[in-house]
């Protein structure tokens, strides 16, 4: 039996309004987001169970300054060698082992991705200062250090979007442009 031609397009088209008000607003109220989207509140509960369910959706986060809370954000990018990664050492980014045990130095990992290009991986880090960064590279070297060719540490001055969210300071970008 065939859905009727707009259904599943419908379904998808409505997926991605959610998702998009999501990213800014998963803290609302359901009846905000619904109001956001144009749909009803049952609507919106639906979809979303379902985003959850299927796993498009891993979880929800909130966006804060790492400023006010005395954290600063690096960015580490690492280069890999060819020397094949074991089974072992794979484990500790799958089971988060390294993650929880960097938790309790202080040390939160915000993202860490695989990508393309002059590097292969991408690792975002808040930690209290540059003491807690060197422990996490350090630490990075001891578990990884046969398979790290480069590594270069970047450290966040301003974050002027994250996660989609402007940052509410962006006046104080000037700082970082205009001389007095």
């Amino acid at each position: 039996m065939n859905m009727p031609k707009s259904s599943k397009k419908q379904i998808n088209e409505d997926e991605k309004m959610l998702l998009k008000v999501l990213q800014t607003s998963s803290g609302d109220n359901i009846e905000n987001i619904a109001k956001k989207c144009g749909f009803t509140r049952q609507k919106v509960w639906r979809i979303k169970k379902r985003l959850e369910k299927d796993k498009t959706i891993w979880g929800y986060s909130a966006v804060f300054d790492e400023e006010r809370v005395g954290l600063k954000k690096y960015i580490i990018l690492l280069k890999r060698t060819n020397k094949p990664i074991s089974p072992e050492k794979l484990q500790i980014p799958i089971k988060g082992v390294a993650k929880r045990e960097l938790a309790k130095m202080g040390i939160e990992i915000d993202f860490n991705l695989l990508v393309h290009g002059d590097y292969d991986l991408a690792l975002c880090a808040s930690t209290k200062g540059v003491k807690e960064l060197v422990i996490l590279t350090n630490n990075l070297n001891k578990m990884f250090g046969e398979y790290i060719a480069e590594m270069l540490t970047l450290e966040v001055l301003f974050p002027i979007q994250n996660c989609g969210i402007d940052n509410p300071n962006l006046e104080k970008l000037k700082e970082f442009f205009i001389s007095e």
